[in-house]
């Protein structure tokens, strides 16, 4: 798979459920190469100065890996969800915890969910189980974006154009309480 862009491209969409896309992918040429297990996000913020700015850092445990993301403030797209993104892999996510905590950060959300992988050479799709329904996630180039969801036979009505945190917040899921 060739390397991550700095920007961020990608579309989410209301599925019924995970199962039957594992079968449509395979058909279109993706491979599962992370099969369905938990991942656990948090979102960072000191004082909201991200969320002020239409930014995020997350942290991310998956795949028995731990990676630190920074996103920057979206592009504007009618179906797409377009913004910078940055990303590293952790080796010890305590320490990186006291480092975000030494710089002011503190935990304002955790999202908890069921994640699987899957790639061909141009896209990744993400099979997702949340608490408030399952979603598929395609990322990578806008055509190849687009020609994948027409032949999963996804319409674009069924685009998601709120992020997981908008999610879970419309919810009521994903809050913190802060330590006494």
């Amino acid at each position: 798979m060739k390397p991550k862009s700095a920007l961020e491209t990608e579309l989410k969409l209301r599925i019924p459920a995970t199962g039957p896309y594992r079968s449509l992918l395979e058909a279109l040429g993706f491979r599962e190469i992370a099969a369905p297990q938990p991942e656990l996000s948090i979102l960072w913020d000191r004082r909201g100065e991200l969320r002020a700015m239409g930014s995020a850092l997350r942290t991310r445990i998956y795949a028995g890996q731990t990676r630190l993301t920074w996103k920057g403030p979206k592009v504007p797209d009618a179906l797409l969800k377009i913004r910078p993104e940055h990303e590293t892999g952790i080796e010890d996510g305590a320490s990186l915890e006291a480092i975000l905590r030494a710089l002011g950060f503190e935990p304002v959300m955790r999202m908890e969910k069921i994640r699987a992988v899957w790639v061909r050479r141009e896209l990744e799709a993400c099979l997702d189980e949340t608490p408030f329904g399952c979603y598929l996630e395609l990322e990578g180039e806008p055509q190849a974006i687009r020609a994948a969801m027409e032949s999963l036979g996804l319409a674009p009505d069924r685009a998601e154009p709120r992020s997981y945190p908008e999610l879970y917040g419309a919810h009521g899921l994903g809050g913190i309480t802060p330590p006494r």
